[in-house]
């Protein structure tokens, strides 16, 4: 991709750029590897941004490094670019294709409160059941990757709407595997249709959960899709 001339999608140098990352995530192979990094990885990433930013809010590119100050797992470097938009998107390419989420992936407890109360109300959960089957219904995967295995304390086991509360998190999301349009403009066609169909969720987030008032919470984006 030529600067100046839009997104194009990423070019073939950039899975490989991630399959070289995942067979030796070393600094050596970062540092060897980095222009191709610069121009092939993140260019693209950033001029996506640029063209979401006018309906979607400026996005933010993660760092590379990873934080490895208490994993077992001691790679230096991350195997995704990512980025969170303003308006609650998610956005990641790797080696394994492009993926995009929407939703609240990380509830304080304040948050997780106000979320339970919320799918408890007749008013508000029912208009969560039809937002999240209007969803399904476009083939995005809907769910809580955090969830209790019984019910939450104070909440009947058979309430209506059991399988949402207990959930502690809840995004809607898409994959799509490695294809020639990943190559194209078509990529942003993609990224920008996930964002306008899961909008409804993560409007009903924002209106009956919204941000944390924790004060360590109180971060742009706390308690939004983070990966």
């Amino acid at each position: 991709m030529l600067p100046g001339m839009g997104f194009s999608g990423w070019p073939p140098e950039a899975l490989e750029f991630y399959e070289g990352l995942l067979a030796d995530n070393t600094k050596a192979y970062w540092h060897e590897h980095k222009p191709v990094y610069d121009a092939s990885v993140y260019a693209p990433m950033a001029e996506l941004l640029e063209e979401l930013a006018g309906e979607f809010g400026p996005g933010r590119i993660a760092r590379p490094y990873r934080d490895v100050r208490f994993r077992v797992d001691k790679s230096p470097y991350k195997t995704n670019i990512y980025a969170i938009l303003e308006g609650g998107g998610y956005v990641s390419f790797s080696a394994d294709g492009l993926f995009a989420g929407m939703g609240y992936y990380q509830m304080a407890p304040d948050q997780l409160d106000r979320y339970r109360r919320a799918v408890a109300d007749d008013a508000a959960g029912e208009e969560l059941v039809r937002v999240v089957e209007q969803l399904e219904a476009a083939r995005l995967e809907v769910e809580g990757s955090q969830r209790l295995k019984s019910a939450p304390r104070g909440y009947p086991s058979d309430h209506p709407r059991i399988e949402l509360l207990r959930n502690k998190n809840l995004i809607a999301w898409r994959h799509w595997p490695v294809a020639g349009w990943l190559h194209t403009a078509g990529a942003k066609r993609r990224v920008v249709d996930f964002l306008r169909t899961s909008a409804p969720l993560q409007r009903w987030l924002d209106d009956h959960v919204g941000e944390s008032e924790a004060p360590e919470a109180r971060a742009p984006g706390a308690g939004r899709r983070r990966r």
